[in-house]
Parts: C-alpha cells; sequence; structure tokens
C-alpha cells in the first residue's frame, strides 16, 4: 500500500493560552525536532499521561490527548491546499500536530487503517481533528473554525497499537485498511453537518469509544417514540 515518510516530527511546551480568559495553557506551538522521540499509549484522556509523545505538552485534557488522539497528524499536502487557499506560507507544527507526513493520503485514510512508521511503531487513524478556539486564535483567520471544519481537511488522530521511537525522515507504511472504506474526511462531514446520517459511523470499529457511545446515545434520543 501507500508509502510516505515522517516529513517533520514535532513537539510542543506547555505555553500561555491567550484564547483562554483564565489564564489557561496550551501546547498547540509545535516545534520541529532533529531527533528521536518515543511514543508510548498514554493512558485515559483526563487522568493518563495525554500525548502519546514522550515530551509534548497537551493544556486542554478533556479535549485532547488520551490513548484514541495520542497523536496527531497532518499532510504536507493538505498544508499546500491551505497555503493557496489563505494566500501565506504555512510551515510544518503550525496546525499543532505531532507528524507532518508527507506522500500519505491522510485525506482519504480509512478508519482504523495502521500505519507502519520507522522500525517498530504502529498507528491506528481514530478520527479527524474537531477546531477550536485556540486554534483559531494561533491562525489569525477570519471565521477559522467554521472554514476548517467545512473543508473537511482535519488531519488524522492515531491511537499507539506498537510503542517505540520516530525519527525525522521515517517511513510510513500504510496497511492494513479495513475492507469498510470509511475516510476520516467523511467521518468528520457526517458527523459535523449530517447528524441525520450518524449510523455510518459505526461500521468503523476503530472509532473512539467516547465517539462511538455518543453516536449511539444521539441515535437513542432522536429515535421517534411508540404510540
Amino acid at each position: 500500500m501507500t508509502n510516505g515518510i515522517v516529513l517533520s516530527l514535532n513537539v510542543g511546551g506547555s505555553e500561555p493560552n491567550p484564547a483562554k480568559r483564565d489564564a489557561g495553557v496550551t501546547g498547540i506551538g509545535k516545534r520541529p525536532v532533529d531527533h528521536a522521540v518515543t511514543v508510548r499509549r498514554p493512558g485515559p484522556k483526563t487522568t493518563g499521561l495525554h500525548s502519546g509523545v514522550v515530551g509534548d505538552f497537551i493544556g486542554d485534557t478533556k479535549h485532547h490527548g488520551g490513548d484514541d488522539q495520542a497523536i496527531y497528524a497532518y499532510a504536507v499536502e493538505d498544508y499546500a491546499w491551505w497555503a493557496a487557499e489563505l494566500g501565506r506560507e504555512l510551515a510544518p507544527g503550525l496546525f499543532g500536530e505531532n507528524l507532518t507526513t508527507e506522500g500519505v493520503d491522510v485525506y482519504n485514510a480509512v478508519i482504523g487503517e495502521r500505519w507502519h512508521v520507522g522500525d517498530t511503531v504502529v498507528l491506528e487513524t481514530t478520527f479527524g481533528r474537531i477546531p477550536c478556539s485556540t486554534f483559531q486564535h494561533r491562525m489569525g483567520e477570519p471565521r477559522w473554525i467554521k472554514r476548517f471544519a467545512a473543508s473537511n481537511r482535519t488531519g488524522a488522530y492515531l491511537r499507539i497499537l506498537q510503542e517505540g521511537e520516530i525519527r525525522p525522515g521515517d517511513r510510513i507504511r500504510v496497511a492494513d485498511r479495513p475492507a469498510h472504506g470509511l475516510t476520516v474526511s467523511e467521518a468528520f462531514a457526517v458527523y459535523m453537518h449530517a447528524p441525520e446520517t450518524l449510523s455510518r459511523l459505526l461500521v468503523a470499529d476503530a472509532l473512539p469509544s467516547s465517539l462511538r457511545d455518543e453516536v449511539i446515545r444521539r441515535q437513542a434520543t432522536s429515535a421517534p417514540s411508540e404510540a
């Protein structure tokens, strides 16, 4: 299947978050590193180690991090699309991703497909990135949250199936693509823009458990009651 590379490996430290009135902190300011980093399962979202990348900081542990969002990847090809849309250069790590990929079709990645990265690491795609006010402030673009969501070019969150080290330039081999065919971009479009078709998401076993529970709950509450 597809082969690509880790074009840039990005890690963020704790910084003040100007998007939050309560003097919060954020790790969205990821910067490229030139050395190997260890990736390991971070555990539960709110009580675990948060990021799957050792040394990487996550400020909003309610909405980010945990096993189902251990690593965030964004494709340089989608950066190029946004650069044309915005009329400005966009550097790797700007969107807060850990892996800036090249040669991997992240837009059409199937939920649950597995990425073999470097010598040992195995990752599994789970869902797209839902934009937030911190991202909006970082970009400084009008209506950025809505524009990003409407594009469906959300990048992909990944869980860690096999731990190890990742280095800049490591090969990414995409393998074991599930037959259901539901892509990250399609699933995001359903969730954000077509709630009447939410049941489509349940074909993907690799969907985050919290999202699966939400879909089932929303289906139950929207079902017509019996006369």
